[in-house]
């Protein structure tokens, strides 16, 4: 099976807990199967989602916003 990789940029996570609520939010997407934080504390942090199809990057944002950030 096929996987894509999205890579996105979320503003204002500053620690562990943090990078664990976005990536919380973004697990529960339907075919999620991965989600990897490169958490830089107080600057933007790259983000690696791994699912089994591409994603709405509005379902994607909606996800992030939940979480309590944003997307740069």
């Amino acid at each position: 099976m096929s996987t894509t990789q999205t890579e996105i940029t979320v503003a204002g996570m500053t620690c562990g807990h943090c990078s664990a609520a976005v990536s919380n939010e973004l697990s529960s997407l339907p075919g999620v199967t991965a989600v990897a934080v490169d958490l830089h504390p107080g600057e933007d942090s790259p983000v690696t989602i791994t699912s089994e199809a591409p994603l709405d990057p509005a379902v994607v944002a909606d996800a992030v916003a939940e979480a309590g950030y944003s997307l740069r």
